[in-house]
């Protein structure tokens, strides 16, 4: 197979992409499947989607853009996006906004006690929803019709529903100091646009990439990792949620989910940060169930004090890559 350089194959193509500009393009096995073959076999050259230069002029107001990922559905992704969003929130002075990519299972607006709400638009966008004077989020939940309303979509009209909200969405007047964005978990159809869309924004600071401790989890992880990797997604580092439980009434701490060196070899061997080990808190789950704000009615409970030291340290990461 003919060499291929990093900027000619689209973050969209598999891994043994032989690149746009080969004489092979469109044409081999691995390009099987891939969205972009019909165009490569064709031999025309491929054409940049104008709203990747448009998204970039829209966001250029937003100073840090978070991706949330994960590889195992259930390991509490959203609720980490969430309340890490919610922390940041806690300084008056900063600027936050949640978008929920999870087409198909959006939870953020149940998690926020916002999922009644509902998006307006004017003539300069949709209008976020605002939790707080300073916190504000965008979900496809807003735009259902019920709360029980399936979403099936297939991959396009997912990708229409992603770039319209990165498009769209007037996320206020002055700078955005962190827009923190919720995605579903794996590999699929809404990573692959939204890494697309934000791939020349300058503010996409990195992901954060959210495990449980069991192997089960760190094996789809290994998955997401190879993912970040072939579209050089910067990774700011690895939460591990679900650590311990913490019994509500006699604090207690106790291990429900087997514990290997998985996640200490993962974060060795590809340099990344372990920053923070999140324990499994009743008061979590409640906050998130009710939509109420952990941090307002447990600020000085002690996962209260670890998602603050989580903030702190994505910030402290965030200024770190501009300097």
């Amino acid at each position: 197979m003919e060499n291929q350089t990093n900027n000619d194959v689209p973050a969209d193509a598999p891994h043994a992409c032989p690149g746009t500009s080969s004489t092979l393009a469109g044409r081999v096995s691995a390009c099987a499947g891939c969205p972009n073959q019909s165009v490569c076999s064709s031999g025309e050259p491929r054409r940049i989607d104008p709203a990747i230069v448009e998204i970039g002029q829209r966001l250029s107001s937003v100073k840090n853009i978070i991706l949330v990922l994960s590889g195992k559905g259930g390991v509490g992704k959203t609720t980490v996006a969430v309340l890490l969003a919610r922390a940041l929130a806690r300084n008056p002075q900063l600027r936050i906004a949640l978008l929920d990519i999870d087409i198909c299972g959006p939870s953020v607006p149940r998690a926020l006690g916002v999922e009644n709400e509902q998006v307006h638009s004017s003539g300069s966008g949709w209008s976020p929803v605002y939790v707080t004077e300073n916190l504000c989020a965008m979900s496809v939940g807003f735009l259902l019709t019920s709360l029980e309303q399936a979403v099936i979509w297939k991959g396009p009209r997912k990708d229409n529903m992603i770039k319209q909200f990165l498009l769209d969405v007037d996320w206020g007047e002055g700078e955005l100091d962190y827009l923190i964005v919720d995605t579903p978990p794996g590999t699929s159809d809404e990573h692959l646009s939204v890494v697309n869309y934000l791939k020349n924004v300058s503010s996409l600071s990195g992901c954060i990439l959210v495990t449980t401790p069991q192997e089960i989890s760190l094996q789809d992880v290994r998955k997401e990792v190879s993912f970040v990797k072939q579209t050089n997604i910067n990774v700011l580092g690895i939460v591990e949620n679900m650590s311990i439980f913490k019994c509500g009434k006699c604090h207690k701490e106790s291990t429900i989910f087997p514990r290997h060196d998985g996640l200490k070899q993962l974060c060795e061997t590809n340099n990344y940060e372990l920053l923070s080990s999140i324990p499994i808190d009743p008061y979590i789950a409640k906050c998130c169930d009710d939509g109420e704000d952990l941090f307002e009615l447990h600020s000085d409970s002690s996962t209260a004090k670890v998602y603050f030291n989580l903030a702190e340290k994505i910030q402290a990461k965030c200024q770190l890559k501009k300097e």
